[in-house]
């Protein structure tokens, strides 16, 4: 059953294209502005919305379909009388079709691109949806086009689907106006998030789990949206989580080529080196225990020579750059490997976790590797060619979940305590993990000694530099036993807890 529509849009990708098929289906077409134009250029006939309302645009633009006689059609309830009788006295048409996009506010932010007249005529449509369709987004026009050919008009279902896409686009679009008045407040009176979906995972932590990525909507898309995965299983809620700490992590560690081994969202293998292949052999030694069916992370293209050595390795997900062609040949061989590659991670935004009723949200912790902010504490100082480890401990130790011991050697990390209750025991398991390749290096401590036992065992293991914030009410009697064992340390004044 053909109609009035009613043609509105920003976005003139195939506008023309649309309207001249709905005129061939027998539909008059009611249009403002440039749309108008576009419409009448491309020698589709149309009806200026100005004609409808006797009004021209007035105010720069700013009101040019906020008029009875363009609100009153999309908004008639048709199933009533009384509205019917309203419709007839003033002599208004109804709308039974309305394509509407907005002003480009996402893109361009400011005053004069927050749409106004737009997101009016969506939600009134998108509230009439009984009897009005709305479409606004270009990718509908084809399907759109497709049910109204077969059936005339479009049923109850998609009419409805397509009013909570409406609904959906302009509560996006309200919430990016709303980030843009919050810029500068960290912690904004209130959140308002808008998401789309981007990815269906193939289950949550657990199989009996559905799980999703979702990116935000109206902002420029991170590194996820842009990777490639070359190979292997649909990735699960677990592998994005931790291929998302791995990426992160190998992104801090400098210049040099760098891998890092994650599981369950902890590093258990990092290292530097000068070469990548390298790297890597050097970051699954760390614990080739806990590498089993874990996420490797690679910030230089993987050659050849790499795949070789990783392929024997059961890993989850490997990210890279790039990968060589023989490499990936190599690495299509497993069948269950995933092989992503992607761009550099962007910042963080802000960090939330659920909790009754609402959320738990706070700022990202940046992590800054500045030795030129670090004090030296003790009365031995801090051989030269260990301050690259320490670098690498403390940036290690920021991504390792508290209570986080790491001790790092020739640009290694080779034992991680991770998750304690209690930093003693974090340091325990760091140095049995280091089995002794800890000796002549350094130790990193997320968060102060709170007592003097933990470094006591990071001394056993024979380090000989040690990093960590400072701050607690026995740090003489830390810094007395670091003097006693020799070892030079540094406090940085900030500590990076993550739970």
């Amino acid at each position: 059953m053909a109609g009035r529509a009613l043609l509105s849009v920003f976005d003139k990708t195939g506008v023309a294209d649309l309207g001249r098929d709905l005129v061939a289906l027998g539909w008059e077409l009611v249009s403002s502005g440039g749309t108008a134009a576009a419409l009448a250029a491309a020698g589709v006939p149309v009806t200026d919305v100005a004609d409808l309302t006797g009004l021209p645009p007035i105010l720069g633009h700013r009101v040019v379909t906020l008029h009875p006689a363009v609100h009153g059609a999309i908004l008639a309830d048709l199933d009533l009388d009384e509205h019917r009788a309203d419709l007839e006295r003033h002599d208004i048409e109804p709308v039974s079709l309305v394509v509407v996009n907005l002003y480009p506010f996402a893109e361009r932010p400011g005053i004069e691109t927050i749409d106004i007249g737009g997101p009016a005529m969506v939600r009134a449509a998108a509230k009439n949806h009984a009897h009005v369709g709305v479409v606004v987004d270009p990718a509908d026009y084809a399907p759109v086009l497709e049910e109204l050919r077969a059936h005339g008009g479009l049923d109850a279902p998609t009419r409805r689907a397509l009013a909570r896409k409406a609904f959906a686009h302009t509560a996006s679009y309200d919430a990016a106006i709303v980030s843009w008045l919050d810029e500068g407040d960290p912690l904004p009176p209130t959140l308002h998030l808008a998401l789309e979906r981007a990815q269906v995972l193939r289950y949550g932590e657990n199989p009996h789990q559905r799980g999703a990525r979702y990116r935000y909507a109206n902002r420029a898309g991170g590194w996820w949206d842009g990777a490639v995965q070359h190979g292997g299983k649909e990735l699960s809620y677990l592998n994005v989580y931790d291929t998302e700490a791995a990426w992160r992590l190998v992104h801090r560690l400098g210049d040099r080529p760098g891998a890092v081994v994650v599981k369950h969202a902890n590093p258990c293998g990092v290292a530097v080196a000068d070469d990548i292949t390298r790297a890597y052999v050097a970051a699954h030694e760390c614990d080739p225990v806990s590498a089993f069916g874990g996420v490797v992370a690679l910030n230089r293209p993987v050659p050849r020579e790499l795949a070789e050595a990783l392929a024997p390795v059961f890993t989850e997900v490997v990210v890279a750059p790039s990968f060589d062609p023989d490499a990936l040949a190599v690495l299509a061989a497993r069948k269950n490997l995933r092989v992503l590659s992607g761009g550099p991670p962007g910042a963080p935004a802000l960090e939330l976790r659920s909790v009754d009723g609402g959320l738990l949200v706070q700022e990202p912790d940046p992590v800054v590797v500045d030795r030129s902010a670090w004090r030296l504490v003790t009365g031995a100082a801090v051989p030269d060619e260990l301050w690259g480890d320490l670098e690498l401990a403390w940036a290690v130790c920021a991504s390792v979940s508290s209570n986080a011991i790491v001790l790092a050697h020739a640009g290694s990390a080779v034992g991680i305590g991770a998750g304690q209750q209690n930093r003693v025991d974090s340091a325990r398991i760091a140095e049995e993990k280091a089995a002794g390749r800890a000796a002549g290096g350094v130790a990193a401590s997320d968060a102060f000694f709170p007592f003097r036992d933990g470094l006591d065992v990071v001394a056993a293991a024979g380090v000989r530099a040690v990093v960590q914030p400072g701050g607690s009410v026995r740090d003489a009697e830390v810094i007395e036993a670091a003097d006693e064992h020799g070892i030079a340390m540094v406090f940085t004044g900030e500590r990076h807890f993550r739970h």
